[in-house]
C-alpha cells in the first residue's frame, strides 16, 4: 500500500511528464507554423522586388522626360532591316543595351547594380491582333522579375534614326520601311508599350 507523500510524489511526476509533453507538442507546432524554405517569399526579397519596379519605372519615366523612348523606337538600320549595331542575325540586342540615350540609362541603372531586364516592345498588328517584339533580350526572367511600363504613340511622320542618334529623312509612315511595328492605318501610326523585366542575377 502506497503511503500518501509516494502518491503525491507520483502525481506530480506525473503532470511534469504531461507538461513537458505539452510544452514540446506546443514547440513542434510553433516551428512547423514558422518554416522557411528557398521559395518562402520574405520582407527583404518582397523589399527588393518593390525597389526593382520602383527603378524600372523611375528610368522609363526618366527616359521618356529626356525624350529618349521614340528615338530608341526609332533606332533603326532601315537597309539592315534590324536595329542598329545588332549582333549576328537577331533583331533585338542580345550583348547588351543598345548604344542610345535609353541603352545607356539601362545600363547606368541595371547593369551595375547586377540586375538583368529584357525589353519588349508591344502593339497591335493592323489585323488587330496583339504582337510582341524583343527589343534587348538577357535570358529567361526568374519568378521574382518584376515589371514596369510606359506607352509611346507613333505618327506617320516620325522620323528613323542613325547609329548617332540623329534623325533622318526616311518616315516610318514611308512604304519601303521594315520597321516591325507596323502601321494601323488609324488616326495615328501605332500606339507601342515599352515593357522592362527586371530580376536579380
Amino acid at each position: 500500500m502506497w503511503s500518501r507523500e509516494e502518491v503525491r510524489a507520483q502525481a506530480h511526476t506525473l503532470e511534469a511528464i504531461i507538461a513537458s509533453l505539452m510544452l514540446l507538442s506546443s514547440l513542434v507546432f510553433a516551428l512547423q507554423m514558422t518554416a522557411v524554405t528557398p521559395l518562402s517569399a520574405s520582407t527583404s526579397s518582397q523589399h527588393i522586388e518593390n525597389q526593382q519596379e520602383a527603378t524600372g519605372n523611375g528610368v522609363l519615366v526618366a527616359a521618356a522626360e529626356a525624350d529618349a523612348l521614340k528615338p530608341a523606337i526609332l533606332y533603326w538600320n532601315n537597309s539592315a532591316e534590324q536595329f542598329h549595331n545588332v549582333a549576328g542575325q537577331e533583331k533585338y540586342y542580345t550583348s547588351g543595351p543598345p548604344d542610345n540615350t535609353f541603352g545607356r540609362m539601362l545600363e547606368r541603372t541595371f547593369n551595375r547594380q547586377g540586375i538583368a531586364y529584357n525589353v519588349y516592345l508591344k502593339f497591335t498588328s493592323p489585323s488587330g491582333e496583339n504582337v510582341i517584339r524583343p527589343y534587348i533580350y538577357n535570358g529567361v526572367p526568374t519568378d521574382n522579375a518584376v515589371t514596369a511600363t510606359y506607352t509611346v504613340a507613333l505618327t506617320d511622320d516620325d522620323p528613323l534614326y542613325d547609329a548617332d542618334e540623329t534623325a533622318n529623312r526616311t518616315r516610318i509612315g514611308d512604304t519601303n520601311v521594315t520597321h516591325p511595328i507596323q502601321d494601323t492605318g488609324r488616326s495615328h501610326y501605332n500606339t507601342v508599350r515599352l515593357e522592362v523585366i527586371a530580376w536579380r542575377i
